[in-house]
């Protein structure tokens, strides 16, 4: 049997091919995996994309168009919101950084017992809720709580500080449980650092910080890269640790977000404010992917 079909015409023979079946059965691939991500398509169109369009749309729509709620946004209250929680998030993000560096190091270091039972510690906080955790900072940063009276006994102060209800209090309990989420990138990406490359360099005649700076601390890069990342964005959308750690001083875009819908009734404010949050968040992760691929950034691969 052939495998083409001939068709004589007056000019002589034509061959025309038979369509291949490497490229049919692709076709077939193609339009089962179509089917099958067609409900987790409909699930993040109806659940993410409606909602921000919806959002977009209310932004500028009231009574016909206008840009009154992004006008708002930039000046008065509004821009210092934006600019304390900038603030904040960028002091929260280099204390994470400082404390949970030496902890990826340490985990990353010792024997793979030890590591788990580090990791353990940094992960066990997750067993309890946000909203417990911060109840138990105000216990313990109140005036009469644990803190003030061990500085006390300690004869480090003699009275007791204002340690709650401030912008301090908001910055010690989002590191205490924002510290995970910088811990793990980073341990992720130095255990895949081959520890012979430090000996190599030490056998070269490097000192210990040398080595350090110049081989493992560069090639830890995409970890911080990624821990900084996450942290600061999950800094900037933190709602229930300043609402009730800042009493009412330290109000973050969150806040205004919330007040405007459930005191104002503005939902053309609250969604433009929500919008440009967003907008910045997109920003961020375009600024890291541009040093560290995407997939790195959130997973430190």
């Amino acid at each position: 049997m052939s495998i083409a079909n001939r068709t004589i015409s007056g000019q002589g023979t034509a061959v025309i091919p038979r369509s291949d079946p490497f490229r049919q059965y692709q076709r077939r691939e193609d339009r089962t995996m179509w089917l099958l991500m067609t409900p987790a398509l409909v699930v993040i169109v109806l659940l993410l994309v409606v909602p921000l369009v919806w959002l977009s749309w209310q932004s500028i729509w009231n009574h016909g168009f206008t840009l009154a709620n992004y006008e708002r946004v930039f000046t008065g209250v509004y821009l210092d919101t934006f600019l304390l929680t900038f603030k904040l998030s960028f002091i929260v993000t280099v204390i994470t950084l400082l404390l949970g560096y030496p902890v990826a190091y340490l985990a990353a270091s010792v024997s793979p017992r030890f590591s788990a039972l580090i990791l353990g510690m940094v992960i066990l906080p997750f067993w309890t809720s946000v909203l417990v955790r911060t109840y138990a900072w105000l216990v313990l940063l109140q005036r009469t709580g644990v803190v003030n009276k061990l500085l006390m006994a300690s004869a480090l102060t003699d009275h007791p500080l204002q340690l709650g209800y401030n912008q301090i209090g908001t910055v010690i309990a989002m590191v205490h449980i924002l510290l995970p989420f910088m811990v793990l990138p980073l341990y992720s990406a130095m255990q895949k650092i081959p520890a012979n490359l430090s000996h190599a360099g030490a056998s070269l005649g490097g000192s210990p910080l040398h080595v350090f700076l110049r081989v493992f601390l560069p090639l830890s890069m995409s970890g911080v890269i990624a821990g900084v990342t996450l942290v600061f964005i999950l800094c900037l959308g933190f709602y229930i640790t300043p609402e009730l750690m800042g009493g009412g001083k330290s109000v973050m875009v969150s806040m205004v977000v919330s007040r405007n819908v459930e005191i104002y009734n503005s939902w053309g404010a609250a969604s433009a404010v929500s919008v440009v949050l967003l907008v910045c968040v997109f920003a961020i992760f375009y600024a890291a992917s541009r040093v560290v691929p995407l997939e790195k950034t959130l997973g430190a691969k």
